[in-house]
């Protein structure tokens, strides 16, 4: 009788019914955790407060919109339906702003940090403060268990909350406007969706690494938004004034050198998330950017001025979104390998 005849007689399946009863207690043990921590982060009025003011501000952000863009169909006349399909019309719902109040993408850019930051910044000091975090480990679960649940949690909750902001968008574009979105549009909107919630996952990880490294919540709060200051206000400056003293104008005698220090500068600046995140949406809402870098003047001899398609712009934009999506693993990789490594005492 050979090898796999052998198997099938012993049914192995049933020999081992304690190690499957095991992963699946395991496995329910996790879905608890995440429901949990899910069903708390909505009742926070820490997270309902600020869902509120995105929610409103997003609302805000759509009516100057929709105002603007009305305004421009009214001037077009008749040819409003033409105009709307060949400049990607719909597309400025979530770009265009009347001057009163940004537009919903600089509102992701500035308020989804600080969800973020929000929902992770006592993660874990809050459990170890209050006693909890002991009872919890001495469970029969895996340590991990707690801050995957945790991250899990958090990130469907953002899920939630800019894909409803999104469709919501979409939605009330459609009732005012008459214009529903092609086929390319909506795909954009939603790949624009995807990468807010990985813009504000690398934010989240963050706010859970410091939860991991400071026993004080008040504290891992200064330093999550620390460095969220740092790369929305002050990194911006820096980088400036170190290209203005590395490159200044004498040094500088051609074309191909200007453009060597130019691709410098914007290497520095995409070390910030925020840069990124900001390139990448500019591509993905703007069809008509073709390039994130300087070009010679031998490289747009010949090049025909129309949108890029989807495809291309995900391609021209795909570093961006592979250099967010690694700083949020190694923000989470660190706060993982801390958090197995810490001693827990019951108080």
């Amino acid at each position: 009788m050979n090898l796999s005849n052998r198997l099938k007689k012993l049914n192995l399946s049933g020999v081992f019914p304690a190690e499957k009863e095991k992963t699946n207690v395991n496995r329910s043990a996790f879905f608890a955790l995440v429901r949990k921590e899910f069903t708390d982060n909505i009742r926070s009025w820490r997270i309902i407060i600020l869902l509120a003011i995105i929610t409103l501000t997003c609302i805000g952000s759509l009516y100057t919109a929709v105002t603007t863009i009305q305004d421009a169909i009214d001037q077009s006349g008749e040819n409003g339906q033409q105009i709307g399909k060949d400049s990607y019309l719909f597309l400025k719902l979530f770009t265009v702003s009347d001057g009163t109040l940004p537009n919903f993408v600089t509102f992701v850019t500035f308020l989804g940090p600080l969800l973020g930051i929000a929902l992770g910044f006592d993660a874990i000091n809050s459990e170890r403060n209050k006693g909890t975090l002991s009872r919890l480990m001495s469970q029969p679960i895996p340590r991990d268990y707690v801050l995957n649940a945790k991250f899990v949690a958090a990130l469907l909750l953002n899920i939630v909350l800019f894909f409803s902001l999104g469709f919501l968008v979409m939605a009330l574009g459609i009732l005012i406007l008459g214009i529903p979105p092609t086929f390319e549009e909506f795909a954009r909107v939603f790949c624009f969706l995807i990468l807010c919630i990985a813009y504000i996952a690398f934010w989240l990880n963050l706010g859970i690494l410091f939860s991991v490294l400071f026993r004080q919540a008040a504290t891992s709060a200064l330093s999550s938004i620390a460095v969220w200051l740092f790369f929305s206000v002050f990194y911006n400056m820096i980088v400036q004034m170190a290209a203005k003293s590395m490159f200044s104008s004498g040094s500088i005698t051609n074309q191909e050198q200007a453009i060597n220090a130019q691709g410098s500068i914007l290497n520095f600046m995409r070390l910030s998330p925020n840069y990124l995140f900001s390139e990448s949406t500019t591509t993905l809402l703007s069809p008509t950017v073709r390039s994130l870098g300087p070009l010679t003047t031998r490289q747009t001899t010949g090049a025909i001025p129309s949108p890029l398609p989807l495809d291309q712009s995900l391609l021209l934009i795909w570093p961006q979104l592979t250099g967010l999506i690694a700083a949020t693993l190694i923000c989470f990789a660190i706060a993982y390998m801390l958090f197995m490594r810490q001693e827990i005492r019951s108080n």
